[in-house]
């Protein structure tokens, strides 16, 4: 199936204005999606909501803890099935809770370029690196055995490609000498629960500029 994806080259404007419903992916424990539902609880996602919570995992924690917080949560198990078939699946059920974003938060699967096309540069995404460097699994076992000084987690628009769209927010994680993979990845993580919520913010705040890969808030024209 061929795919066509929007010219990075151009400026595109983007009215995003009325994109409160979320749709939460997540295959495993959710603390992204946590934090994401505690900023909209204590208002520092105004006017936001979580429509659905939807794993490809009947056991991931993230599925017990949405549905003791009273969101509506589904699984739709991937085990098995062709990834396009499962992806429509799940898009029909975005659809009908009428989600206007998508934040995978742990989400454990690729989305095909069919899924990516139903919410152009409405699919958002956090990395353990600051992407460029280290994409993939296990950024933060990379980054340690390449001994950078610096870390971090980057929220970042989906596309076709593996953590590869247009960057909303970074933040870095200094790597310290005691340092092991687990204390660097338990301190990145304090910074992507931060980051996620700046990023929404960024792309519900009204307009924004993507001129190449460059990403960049700009005030809302009056008519």
């Amino acid at each position: 199936m061929s795919t066509v994806s929007p010219p990075l080259s151009s400026l595109v404007n983007y009215d995003v204005s009325r994109m409160k419903s979320l749709g939460i992916l997540l295959s495993g424990r959710g603390s992204n999606f946590v934090a994401i539902a505690e900023s909209i609880d204590a208002g520092r996602i105004p006017d936001a909501r979580i429509a659905v919570v939807i794993s490809n995992r009947a056991d991931a924690h993230g599925i017990a803890i949405a549905r003791e917080r009273g969101l509506n949560a589904l699984v739709i198990p991937s085990k098995g099935r062709a990834r396009e078939e499962h992806d429509r699946e799940v898009v029909s059920a975005l659809q009908r809770n009428g989600v206007e974003m998508v934040c995978l938060a742990g989400y454990m699967r690729l989305l095909s370029p069919w899924f990516v096309q139903q919410f152009p540069r409405r699919i958002l995404n956090i990395h353990p690196s600051l992407l460029p460097a280290f994409p993939g699994l296990e950024a933060q076992e990379q980054a340690f055995a390449y001994g950078v000084k610096v870390s971090g987690c980057t929220v970042h628009f989906v596309d076709e490609e593996l953590d590869h769209g247009a960057i909303i927010v970074q933040k870095t994680v200094p790597v310290l000498d005691g340092d092991d993979e687990l204390s660097l990845a338990e301190r990145i993580l304090e910074q992507e629960h931060i980051a996620y919520a700046e990023a929404i913010n960024v792309v519900l705040s009204g307009q924004i500029e993507i001129e190449g890969r460059r990403l960049r808030a700009t005030k809302i024209r009056q008519k």
